[in-house]
C-alpha cells in the first residue's frame, strides 16, 4: 500500500502481519535484549520488509540496528524510513546520492485520542481541522500526525535536531498532497537550506499514510 505514494525509484515493502520465522543478525537480536513480546515481534516483521525493499533495490539483507532516537542504520549507500501501527508494517529505501532521505508513517485511520491534538496542531492546523479541512471521509487529526512523523523523519538524519511539531505548518493540497513549511532554519540540501518539505498522503483500508521523498540535489 505505501507505494502508491512513493516515487519509482523508492522500494517499498509491508506486511499486514507479523511473522515470526524471519531470522535476526547477532546485532539486531542484541537490541531486542530487555523487548518485550509486542515490540520483537513489530521489530522482527518491519526488519522483514526492509529486507524484500532492499532485494528490490538489488541489494542484500544486513543488520538494521537502531540509532538515536531509534531510526534504523541504513548500510552505506542507502537511504530509508520504517514504519509499523497496529495492523500494518512497512519499509521504504533508495539510494544515495540520487536521494537525501526518505521518510514513511502509517497510523490506523481513526481519530487522534482525545488531547493530542492540541500537541500536534498549530493554531491555523487545528482551526482548518475543525472547519472539516479539505473534505469528509478522513480524520484530518489523525493525519496531520502522521505527515509530520513522516516529516520528522527525513528532518533527523540530516540535522541531527529534534523537530517540535509546533516547528511546522503541515497544508494538505488536493490530489493526496502536502507541504511542510518550516518554520526553523532547515536542513541544507544542495545549495541552501529547506524551507520547506513536501510529502504524499493516502487514507485507504483503514490506514492512514503519508510519505516524504527528498531527492538529492543534481
Amino acid at each position: 500500500m505505501i507505494d502508491r505514494i512513493l516515487p519509482h525509484d523508492v522500494a517499498s515493502a509491508w506486511a499486514f502481519d507479523d511473522t515470526a520465522d524471519i531470522p535476526l543478525f547477532p546485532e539486531e537480536e542484541a537490541a531486542l535484549a530487555r523487548a518485550v513480546e509486542r515490540r520483537r515481534r513489530e521489530f522482527t516483521t518491519v526488519r522483514g520488509c526492509a529486507r524484500r525493499a532492499l532485494a528490490g533495490l538489488g541489494l542484500s539483507a544486513a543488520p538494521l540496528v537502531p540509532g538515536v532516537r531509534g531510526a534504523p542504520v541504513w548500510p552505506d549507500g542507502v537511504v530509508g524510513s520504517m514504519t509499523h501501527c497496529d495492523g500494518y508494517r512497512a519499509a521504504a529505501v533508495a539510494r544515495t546520492p540520487g536521494t537525501a532521505a526518505v521518510g514513511i508513517d502509517a497510523e490506523p485511520h481513526g481519530p487522534l485520542p482525545e488531547g493530542v491534538l492540541g500537541v500536534v496542531g498549530r493554531p491555523e492546523e487545528r482551526a482548518w481541522i475543525a472547519e472539516g479541512g479539505a473534505g469528509p471521509g478522513v480524520h484530518w487529526d489523525r493525519l496531520l500526525f502522521s505527515a509530520k512523523e513522516a516529516v520528522f523523519k527525513v528532518w533527523y538524519p540530516l540535522t541531527r535536531r529534534e523537530l517540535d511539531f509546533t516547528e511546522a505548518v503541515v497544508v494538505f493540497h488536493a490530489g493526496g498532497t502536502f507541504t511542510a513549511r518550516l518554520l526553523v532554519p532547515g536542513p541544507a540540501v544542495g545549495s541552501g537550506a529547506l524551507t520547506e518539505i513536501p510529502g504524499r498522503w493516502t487514507a485507504a483500508g483503514g490506514l492512514a499514510l503519508t510519505a516524504v521523498v527528498l531527492p538529492a540535489p543534481r
